[in-house]
């Protein structure tokens, strides 16, 4: 490198393009969110139901990430589930928010009847997400046959749209779905109405190149009915593949995927909307502030008494943080630069300063003298000898990383200096 300002193809030879030597193609088309976090978030059963006035905090930081969607709830599961799905939708019409809502319900006309009358007393626009099981393990073990689930899908779908929602239609178990099955549903609720299609990963099955698969399957049937419908990509995290599988549903044409705060939901949970964040940001998909990231899950963690583990990506304790000598030394190094795009990237995928936090060195038994030194002249402290020794023998002697109230009082004690 000659440059005396090296650039990021300079300095990062990036295996994940096509072509290294040239930058990630911006996606031609907006990939849209929908955040399920109040809805199918809560059917997790560690969860405490956040309270109407938490559900409003939580929305409101939605909306300073740019979410699309909201889920505000399934109205037609009780007055409870009706009058906080009518809360949020009031806040979003008095507040004039940009984030719009959908409701979930099954294919019955009593599941439906409530989204209409959210949308009639708020006077926003609700869509109807109306969901049916379709896989043959579950049309075996509900004695469901296919012309009944054509059936109920039409009855449903048809009442929907006669009472002025936009539908979005559901199969639950899409991934384990058998193809026909699926072009009779999907292209039946099409021709009544039905304006999106859900592909659900519901149990977590799907890998990477199952859902290409499936998304390519999906996006013929759409175009032999003619009509102008998008495509929505629903996964689960049972494998772990499921920031894999939403990426591969954006890659291959999805209009809009699904997200959980914290990967919050039904056994091991929903793909976490911090991460497809993350990657969409990352990937090149989207370019906004996404500094309200950390509130957000806090907010949500807070509220449904999930804690956040300190090792999580990007909005855990520990995301960016080191004691380890070498690591620290690099990104000591980087600061001592005055390069804060350095420091980020030296030791780190994710650039902190990008998603609201910074880099921290650490002191710990695994820690060089240059973290001492740098933790102390970061607060001003003069890094003598004397004071240096102290803390390391001390951070050497520890079985852990030293909490900063820790050094602080070693840095100040009088024999310290």
């Amino acid at each position: 490198m000659t440059n005396e300002h090296p650039t990021e193809s300079d300095l990062i030879y990036d295996w994940n393009l096509t072509d290294p030597t040239r930058g990630r193609e911006r996606l031609n088309r907006h990939v849209e969110l929908d955040d399920e976090t109040l809805r199918d978030g809560l059917q997790n059963p560690s969860v405490v139901t956040p309270t109407k006035e938490q559900k409003i905090a939580i929305l409101h930081f939605m909306e300073k990430l740019g979410i699309d969607t909201l889920d505000i709830g399934l109205p037609g599961a009780g007055p409870k589930h009706l009058e906080d799905a009518l809360a949020l939708a009031n806040e979003i019409v008095s507040k004039k928010l940009r984030i719009a809502a959908n409701c979930a319900g099954r294919t019955v006309e009593s599941d439906i009847s409530p989204m209409v009358e959210v949308q009639q007393r708020a006077g926003l626009p609700i869509e109807a997400s109306l969901f049916i099981g379709s896989s043959p393990i579950r049309q075996y073990a509900e004695n469901w046959t296919l012309d009944m689930m054509l059936e109920h899908s039409k009855k449903a779908v048809t009442y929907a749209v006669k009472h002025g929602l936009s539908v979005m239609y559901v199969t639950e178990d899409t991934t384990r779905a058998h193809p026909d099955t699926l072009r009779a549903l999907y292209t039946a609720a099409i021709e009544c109405g039905a304006t999106r299609i859900c592909l659900c990963d519901t149990v977590g099955h799907a890998t990477p190149d199952g859902v290409r698969r499936l998304v390519e399957y999906m996006k013929g049937v759409v175009e032999r009915t003619g009509a102008k419908v998008k495509i929505d990509w629903h996964g689960h995290k049972d494998r772990g593949l499921d920031i894999a599988n939403t990426m591969a549903a954006v890659e291959a044409g999805v209009n809009r995927v699904h997200g959980a705060a914290l990967g919050i939901g039904e056994r091991a949970g929903n793909t976490p909307m911090e991460l497809i964040l993350c990657n969409l940001y990352l990937y090149g998909y989207i370019d906004r502030d996404l500094s309200a990231i950390g509130d957000y899950c806090r907010s949500v963690g807070e509220a449904c008494h999930v804690p956040i583990p300190n090792n999580y990506p990007v909005v855990g304790r520990d995301a960016f943080e080191t004691g380890t000598g070498v690591h620290a030394a690099a990104v000591i190094k980087a600061l001592k630069k005055g390069d804060k795009w350095l420091a980020d990237r030296i030791y780190s995928g994710v650039p902190a300063t990008e998603f609201g936090r910074e880099q921290v060195v650490r002191i710990g038994p695994m820690s060089g003298r240059s973290n001492v030194v740098y933790w102390l002249e970061k607060r001003g402290i003069p890094a003598t000898d004397a004071l240096v020794d102290r803390i390391f023998q001390a951070a050497k002697a520890s079985n852990r990383m030293l909490e900063d109230a820790e050094v602080e009082k070693l840095a100040l004690a009088p024999a310290a200096r």
